[in-house]
């Protein structure tokens, strides 16, 4: 298999609640977007219900959710509850933020994919996101 695919990569960049902090994702979604990636930023404060229908509308192939108001433990599970409901089982979901290990444990058991704590390398994470595609989406 190679890492050729017929349309760029699709990522969501969200961030849910009332964390206003956007500097991270802002960094995340330009550095996935210099990737070659396709980039849709929804802004400040989404409903884990916004960004589960807007990954739905833009096909996208991973949702990445920037969160540092320690809300972690509530927005995941329900937006991987949203995503099972609406059988779309083949897309990422990955973040970053302020997060403990033990919770980034628990929320990998729950489906959630590789979590970033600040100072991760953007290459890491470029390369996590088109690891992660390349090996479960077929387009």
């Amino acid at each position: 298999m190679s890492n050729t695919f017929n349309r760029p990569i699709r990522v969501l960049v969200a961030k849910v609640g009332l964390d206003g902090h956007d500097r991270g994702a802002r960094i995340i979604a330009t550095s996935l977007r210099d990737a070659g990636m396709e980039v849709i930023y929804t802004g400040l404060r989404q409903t884990p219900e916004m960004v589960v229908n807007t990954a739905l509308q833009e096909d996208v192939d991973a949702i990445g959710i920037s969160i540092l108001s320690g809300a972690h433990m509530t927005v995941f599970p329900k937006i991987m509850n949203l995503i099972k409901q609406k059988e779309m089982d083949d897309v990422l979901v990955t973040g970053g933020g302020i997060i403990p290990q033990d919770d980034m444990d628990e929320l990998k058991t729950i489906g959630v994919g590789e979590l970033f704590p600040p100072g991760t390398s953007t290459q890491d994470i470029v390369k996590y996101i088109t690891d992660w595609v390349h090996q479960h989406r077929n387009f």
